[in-house]
Formats: structure tokens, C-alpha cells, sequence
């Protein structure tokens, strides 16, 4: 568990990526929640729902247990509490699970059509999950980009073992990059999104 009484998985991409999440919530202003995202479709509060549950999912693929209540696919954009008193249980369940998978288990279970992925690309594709869409309410509510370069090269290594086979269920078309990209644009346009995207 962390020092702020938040669980920690023991997979570095994870926590990392847990923690830019968290950090990008609680750093949207209240009236913020509506603003429109990179995701098209959805709203700021629909992102955090999809987010927190795909983060559910993951433990519950895990576990066998504790799966969403709600399609995270088809999120309202109704939240009835504060949206860190709603993302952390999300997030300390996704990291109690991964935290009983050592490292040396070779394949793991998860909610992707995949079926059992080696481990380290099904714990980083929670990872993925959850910065990228960390990424999405960033932009979308006037906060700095939560990706460095150094964690966009490790979740580009797991993406590319994933997104290909979900490019048309959950990930738009690649955007071509250009020499001058970094390697958060690189990983943003492999993803399908505009690094340059705005409301």
C-alpha cells in the first residue's frame, strides 16, 4: 500500500500509470466535468466512468469477482460522488488484484477478446488504459499533458502488442507520425488520437 493509503500493484507501468490518472482527477476544476474529450462522444465524466471501470474489469478478470455494475463502454456521465471518492476503489481493486500475480507467472487473464495475454503486456494494457485516459481528461480540461516521453516508450511497447487486433472495437485509425513527433505524439497518433487535439 502507498504512503497516502492507496494500493500499489508492484507493476511500475501500472502504479505509474495510476498515479498520472489520480493526479489528472483531482486536478479538474468543478465546473469542468462537462467539457467535451478526445474521445468523441463522451464528456470528461464519461471518460473517468470508462476509465475506472475498464480499471474493474482488469481486477475482475483477475479475481473472478468485483466485475462493473455499469457497460463502461456506455458510460452516463451521471456521477453521484466526488470523482477521486469514485476513481480510487477502482484503482486500489485493479492494483490488490495485479499484486497477487508475481512476476514470473507467465500469462495472465484479462477483459481484452485477446484471451490470456503474457503478463507484462496484460498489466501494462491496464496501464495504457488508464494514462491514456488520463491523457484524454488532461487535454480536455486545460491540464498539462500527464505523459512523459519516458512512459509513453514503455506503454508504446505494450501497445503494439494489443491494439492492433481492438483497432476497430476500441481504437481509432493510426494517425501516420512525422520525424518531428515525440514519443508521446508517436504513442498518441499510433493510438488514433490528435496530440494537438483540442475542445
Amino acid at each position: 500500500m502507498g504512503g497516502n493509503g492507496q494500493q500499489v500493484s508492484g507493476w511500475e507501468l501500472m502504479d505509474e500509470a495510476h498515479r498520472v490518472l489520480r493526479a489528472t482527477v483531482a486536478g479538474v476544476a468543478p465546473g469542468d466535468w462537462g467539457r467535451p474529450t478526445p474521445c468523441a462522444q463522451w464528456n470528461a465524466t464519461q471518460v473517468l466512468q470508462h476509465a475506472a471501470g475498464d480499471q474493474l474489469g482488469y481486477a475482475a478478470a483477475i479475481t473472478g469477482e468485483g466485475g462493473p455494475t455499469e457497460n463502461p463502454f456506455a458510460p452516463s456521465g451521471q456521477l453521484a460522488q466526488d470523482p477521486m471518492d469514485f476513481l480510487d476503489p477502482h484503482l486500489d481493486a485493479a492494483a490488490r488484484a495485479w499484486a497477487t500475480v508475481g512476476k514470473e507467472v507467465e500469462t495472465a487473464m484479462t477483459p481484452l477478446p485477446l484471451g490470456p495475454l503474457p503478463t507484462w503486456v496484460g498489466s501494462g494494457a491496464a496501464a495504457l488504459d488508464a494514462a491514456v485516459h488520463a491523457w484524454d481528461i488532461a487535454v480536455a480540461t486545460g491540464q498539462p499533458s500527464p505523459l512523459t516521453d519516458e512512459l509513453a516508450r514503455s506503454l508504446m511497447k505494450v501497445a503494439t502488442q494489443i491494439v492492433e487486433p481492438l483497432r476497430a472495437f476500441a481504437f481509432a485509425p493510426a494517425i501516420e507520425p512525422t520525424p518531428a513527433d515525440d514519443d508521446v505524439a508517436v504513442l498518441l497518433k499510433y493510438l488514433g488520437r490528435r496530440p494537438d487535439w483540442a475542445a
